[in-house]
């Protein structure tokens, strides 16, 4: 099976501390945001992955994936497609037909690929997407009726799902992607109107690496879990 990760971020938000990196390459715990991704992904026998980056990147992409067991392979924009262009470009580059795992190449997860991917032949879907509840960045203040106050809840979950950014996407789902543009405000929104979009819940790890204050948290989780880093 084959793997797409999108890798065309810019890590603006992340400043200095990216060190004019691509966001998918700024190192968490002593390696590259995306070889994590390569590393989950050998793991349930991804034996080709195609990282979708900008032009001018690819050597740089290919030295700090290789060597982790899938073959690295490069799509590269001459400029930017947007998320959804940016997978039906890299898809060009598959030689295997059926269902691919996309990833986000600014996201760290734990997802149970193989269940993934059980769940997405078992409902016959276009395209699985892993979702994850919502925990508010605020604490939220409880009220009665009346306004008294009767307590307070730190960051609590809310009663909704959001997209992690992991997906297997199937034949159907692949043909119908932007030329540009993001597939989760047309394609997407497409598949579900015809019932043929499932989403997979997942409640494990998910840490977005968007500010110098996710990547720290995400520093800090890693540290403290050795065992979750890429090996070659």
């Amino acid at each position: 099976m084959e793997a797409i990760i999108l890798a065309g971020g810019k890590a603006t938000r992340l400043g200095e501390v990216a060190r004019g990196l691509p966001k998918a390459l700024v190192p968490v715990a002593g390696h590259p945001l995306a070889a994590y991704q390569v590393a989950q992904l050998a793991r349930v026998g991804v034996e080709r992955v195609i990282v979708s980056c900008a032009r001018g990147q690819e050597g740089l992409f290919r030295q700090q994936l290789s060597g982790l067991g899938p073959e690295i392979v490069i799509a590269a924009e001459e400029e930017p497609l947007g998320r959804g262009g940016g997978i039906r470009y890299a898809a060009e580059q598959r030689e295997d037909s059926g269902p691919v795992y996309t990833l986000n190449g600014d996201e760290l997860q734990d997802v149970d690929l193989d269940a993934l991917l059980d769940a997405h032949n078992a409902h016959g879907a276009a395209a699985t997407i892993v979702v994850a509840p919502l925990v508010s960045q605020f604490g939220v203040v409880d009220l009665a009726e009346d306004d008294r106050i009767s307590g307070f809840r730190e960051a609590p979950r809310l009663p909704h799902w959001v997209s992690a950014g992991v997906y297997v996407l199937d034949e159907q789902a692949l043909r119908r992607l932007p030329e540009r543009g993001d597939h989760e405000q047309s394609t997407f929104p497409e598949l579900a109107a015809e019932g043929k979009l499932y989403g997979y819940r997942h409640e494990g790890i998910w840490l977005t690496v968007n500010t110098p204050k996710d990547l720290q948290r995400s520093e800090a989780y890693y540290q403290g879990h050795p065992e979750l880093q890429p090996t070659a």
